[in-house]
């Protein structure tokens, strides 16, 4: 969406609602993106509960959408589409479990601690393999490749 315009006239009325709601919970000051965005959430949501009752209504072989099929469609959301937080005693028997286990014991070496030098990206990740023909000579295999 556009952002707001700056002249009160223009405003659209969905707008003005939208910063009326917010303000009533004490949201005095806010980006003009946060209201677009609250707008297009109430938008789809109530496009999509009415989807719903739509699909109830023609479920159930009627010819209008009452009152019943939208109640549905909005208590079929909520199971849907909003979840409520796990209970505080569930969470705590979940940390206890956990912590039972003690942490690994942290090694007394000093100084910075890197993975095995096969898991770096400076390690050495090629092999040089000797020329056939010079061994097959008996000479000592020589790097005729110079690395730059």
């Amino acid at each position: 969406m556009e952002e707001t315009p700056n002249k009160p006239d223009e405003t659209p009325r969905d707008y003005k609602i939208m910063a009326l709601l917010l303000q009533s919970h004490g949201i005095e000051d806010c980006d003009p993106s946060v209201i677009n965005q609250l707008l297009e959430f109430s938008h789809r949501y109530t496009v999509d509960v009415l989807q719903d009752a739509l699909v109830y209504a023609e479920h159930a072989k009627k010819s209008d959408v009452d009152l019943e099929d939208v109640r549905l469609a909005i208590q079929g959301r909520v199971n849907y589409s909003f979840t409520s937080p796990p209970e505080k005693e569930f969470l705590l028997e979940l940390a206890d479990e956990r912590n039972k286990h003690p942490l690994p014991l942290i090694p007394e070496k000093y100084g910075v601690r890197l993975p095995p030098e096969k898991y770096t990206l400076t390690g050495v990740n090629f092999h040089i393999v000797p020329d056939p023909r010079s061994q097959a000579a008996g000479n000592k295999p020589t790097n005729t490749h110079p690395i730059a």
